[in-house]
């Protein structure tokens, strides 16, 4: 009997970013991601009142971001509650306020980072307890070895957020990395579409809780930095990121497809 004919690798199906031909185009694109992410923060639990959230660069207007409505459930919120808010702060397109506070950080995240297409910062509980030792990510995981010498930290605490030069400041610290722990007050990530922003924020909360847990039953056994680099860069790009949140994407755009009215 012969053996069944391999499938040729060209008709198999895998997805990769889509490309689009205008910016109305993409810019639909970013808003539905934005909805799709913030409901699936506001599944896993990063939602702490109204703290919290996720912005994305209009693809036309760069110095103009998408984001979440101030005080409205990220489990709730449709591409249509999206507010569009320029640098400073003011709504220049939907119906909502923002969170100055916390948009001010955002603005100047997305100014010092061209690259930023989107910003994402909540009050996770694991985040908050791994930046309440002011300590860095340890590459004890495959997972945690993504940021690898590809995450900073803020190590100064001054209140809620509104000082412009306090922004800036934190903007300077994240550098060129894809993520910040902010001491005492949680992480923030970034990425080059929604997707991978998203995706930076939940393996890096994931590593957050296995870190304190494997501090908690034991002293973890560190991945030596030769490897640690290796992993990071086979798992550490921005597509790697998009890849590895399209499940979560496609769960939450078919359970709930009215996040895209």
């Amino acid at each position: 009997m012969r053996a069944p004919t391999p499938i040729p690798v060209e008709r198999l199906q895998f997805a990769m970013p889509p490309a689009h031909d205008t910016p109305e185009d993409e810019r639909r694109h970013r808003k539905e991601r934005l909805a799709g992410a913030l409901r699936v923060f506001g599944r896993l639990g990063y939602e702490d009142g109204v703290s919290g959230h996720i912005t994305a660069r209009d693809p036309e207007h760069p110095d103009c971001f998408w984001v979440n409505p101030f005080g409205m459930p990220f489990k709730h919120i449709t591409v249509s509650d999206l507010v569009l808010a320029n640098g400073a702060g003011q709504v220049v397109e939907g119906r909502h306020h923002v969170n100055q506070a916390a948009f001010a950080v955002h603005a100047e995240v997305h100014r010092a980072r061209p690259d930023a297409v989107a910003v994402a910062h909540c009050h996770s509980v694991h985040g908050r307890a791994l930046a309440a030792l002011g300590e860095l990510l340890e590459p004890i995981t495959q997972e945690s070895c993504a940021f690898y010498e590809s995450h900073a930290l803020y190590d100064a605490y001054t209140g809620v957020a509104v000082d412009a030069e306090e922004c800036r400041r934190i903007a300077a610290a994240l550098d060129d990395h894809k993520a910040l722990i902010l001491r005492n007050h949680g992480l923030l990530a970034v990425g080059g579409s929604v997707d991978a922003a998203a995706w930076w924020f939940i393996s890096m909360e994931r590593a957050s809780q296995v870190q304190l847990a494997a501090r908690a039953a034991g002293r973890p056994v560190l991945i030596d930095h030769e490897e640690a680099v290796r992993t990071r860069d086979q798992l550490g790009g921005d597509l790697v990121a998009w890849i590895n949140y399209q499940p979560l994407w496609q769960d939450i755009s078919r359970a709930e497809p009215d996040l895209l009215a």
